[in-house]
């Protein structure tokens, strides 16, 4: 209140928000059909400690119902005793609460620094197969939703962003999505980051395009890259053939022989002599009977012999090598390289009977033959791809070991199986947004599928239904939010949620505000919930009962605002309903009704201040008028 020059300002008290529209501070505005109650939402415990025990009886305390077991540190999770885990499964039938398990943070495709092989993703599936082993102990009568991120040290493999350019046709600004660079992986494990350029003989002022188109582009581009390699390797096996083939020729033809020698010689006498000559034998036949004259040539002709040899083992090595190359690759090709499929086949028959003795010196003819056929044969099919997006590697990749996850769970746990629920980590990292996280499931459950009708003669429409049941989506609404750092909006944010809707079977709640991975309690940034819960219940008829966890980090940590949990702020953003008829009054109404001085930041006026400075004037000291006895206030000695 303002008078004049003179102002009075009056203690606010708390927010008594007994408006039922009223939100609230850290509101996230969503509609009364779209509050939570209490029991969908949930907490995780503390990943620092292996104590999960007291971790887990401690997030209890506060009321919550759901409780994530946080083993997201591999080395934490392995020294949590197993007799622990099985005290937690009793705690959680004596509360009553419900479980779910955040498995540690491990690279699923394999991938390290050092680039990528079988055996590392292997190792990765290993690793993350023994931590749903042992979270089984937690829950081992219903189906544990276990959460893994889909990338943990992947690079990002295509760097998009929304920027602003002026539309060539309108003149007009708009803002577009572009792909800054994207990576390749090689048949070695090795990658490399490529850079998207226009091309300004075909687009007009370097115009890429439309994403696709730019998509397009990048595909076109490693296909030529596959072609340019392919050929240059064939052309390389060709070249050691015909070198060695012309030598062996050579030898045949007599050069540097006389015409007596050349008229006792034939081919096979020549391969009988090169044979014994590799083995070190003595020198018989022709050699013995030449005479001193012409021993010097001949064993020059032999030493030429071996010359040729090598060159056709050289070529015939590397042509092995890519035959099998394009033989997996057009397997992988299903119907695309069935033609190419045939192909090889149709070699491989044909030379069926010349392989186990092609590289015995008497075939030596045959060998060099065997290889320009061969070679022939790999130039009329489709390159295989000796270069590929580094996103779609590290789907099929991602994929192999989720499925086989899924597949060791079932095969031993059976009805009781965890469930695997994949997570899109913070945006820009690998393989964070919702089409890969999408189409990793895709390809996981696919492949389960395959496994369970194969290995466990399941039917093809029962092997579909539990692949869709034992793998799905925990989406992590901060995550997706940090594509704002990117350029991306509300809108286009929210997108990414309905994309991969109908997967999801469980969310993760963090606030941020775009740009950091910052955990803050729901409403603190600007994650836009109501417009993500709209998006994620468009395809889920399940959303009602998806399990929610509050993950704020450290942010209420000892560090910052003590050790409180941010279970009732969370409530009090949702509009979550007090109790369980999910009506009205709901927490952002009746939040600190009381109105105290001690709600917010703590104690700020201390008793002292009421005893002294209450109501009336008794409470004064007595040179004052009051009647509160002590020292004197000026002279500091006792008042009589």
């Amino acid at each position: 209140m303002v008078k004049g020059e003179y102002s009075v300002n009056f203690h606010a008290g708390a927010d008594y928000g007994m408006d039922p529209k009223y939100s609230g501070e850290f509101s996230t505005g969503l509609f009364p059909d779209s509050r939570y109650s209490t029991a969908n939402l949930g907490l995780p415990s503390d990943p620092r400690t292996a104590n999960q025990m007291k971790a887990i009886s401690d997030k209890l305390n506060t009321g919550a119902k759901t409780i994530e077991v946080s083993g997201v540190t591999a080395a934490t999770w392995e020294t949590v005793p197993n007799p622990h885990l099985e005290e937690i499964y009793r705690l959680k039938k004596l509360v009553g609460t419900d479980l779910t398990f955040h498995g540690p943070l491990i690279e699923p495709t394999g991938v390290t620094r050092n680039g990528w092989n079988e055996s590392h993703r292997e190792g990765a599936e290993r690793q993350m197969w023994q931590a749903v082993e042992r979270a089984h102990k937690m829950d081992p009568k219903g189906n544990l939703l276990v959460t893994f991120h889909s990338s943990n040290g992947l690079p990002n493999p295509e760097t998009r962003v929304m920027e602003e350019v002026v539309n060539p046709n309108t003149g007009k600004k708009e803002m577009k999505e572009i792909i800054k660079d994207f990576w390749v992986v090689s048949n070695d494990g090795q990658f490399q980051s490529l850079q998207l350029t226009p091309n300004y003989l075909k687009e007009e002022g370097g115009e890429i395009g439309t994403i696709q188109q730019q998509k397009d582009t990048i595909q076109a581009a490693i296909e030529k890259q596959n072609k340019d390699a392919w050929f240059n390797q064939l052309q390389g096996v060709s070249f050691h053939a015909y070198q060695g083939q012309g030598i062996v020729q050579g030898v045949f033809k007599g050069d540097k022989l006389s015409n007596s020698l050349k008229e006792k010689t034939d081919e096979k006498q020549w391969l009988e002599i090169y044979g014994n000559y590799l083995k070190g034998r003595d020198k018989k036949g022709i050699i013995e009977s030449v005479g001193d004259s012409v021993k010097g040539p001949v064993e020059e002709q032999l030493q030429n012999l071996a010359h040729g040899d090598i060159y056709l083992r050289d070529a015939y090595q590397a042509f092995q090598r890519l035959f099998n190359q394009a033989y997996i690759s057009a397997e992988r090709n299903g119907l695309k390289g069935k033609d190419d499929l045939e192909k090889l086949k149709q070699f491989k028959k044909e030379i069926a009977d010349v392989v186990p003795h092609i590289e015995e010196p008497k075939n030596l003819i045959e060998f060099g033959d065997t290889i320009v056929r061969g070679v022939n044969v790999l130039r009329s099919i489709e390159a295989p791809s000796s270069l590929k997006p580094l996103r779609d590697f590290g789907i099929d990749k991602s994929s192999d070991t989720f499925a086989n996850i899924a597949f060791n769970s079932y095969k031993k746990f059976k009805d009781s199986a965890p469930i695997v629920s994949v997570e899109n980590p913070p945006a820009g990292s690998g393989l964070a947004r919702a089409q890969d996280l999408r189409e990793i499931v895709e390809a996981s459950r696919k492949k389960l599928q395959e496994k369970l009708v194969k290995e466990q003669h399941f039917s093809e429409g029962d092997a579909k239904k539990q692949a869709e049941k034992l793998i799905g989506v925990t989406w992590d609404v901060g995550h997706i939010n940090m594509m704002r750092k990117f350029g991306y909006d509300e809108k286009r944010i929210a997108k990414e949620a309905e994309t991969v809707s109908e997967f999801v079977n469980k969310i993760h709640l963090s606030d941020n505000f775009g740009m950091e991975h910052t955990e803050l309690p729901m409403g603190m940034g600007n994650v836009a919930m109501k417009a993500q819960y709209e998006a994620l219940g468009k395809y889920n008829k399940k959303m009602g009962e998806i399990k929610q966890i509050i993950e704020t980090g450290n942010w209420f940590g000892p560090q910052a605002f003590g050790t409180q949990t941010p279970f009732a702020q969370t409530l009090k953003s949702f509009g979550s309903p007090i109790y369980s008829m999910k009506m009205g009054p709901y927490w952002n109404q009746a939040f600190a009704a009381s109105g105290g001085y001690f709600y917010g930041l703590g104690n700020i006026l201390p008793d002292r201040y009421f005893s002294e400075f209450g109501s009336g004037f008794s409470g004064l000291p007595t040179e004052l008028g009051g009647q509160t006895g002590g020292r004197s206030r000026v002279g500091g000695t006792p008042m009589e």
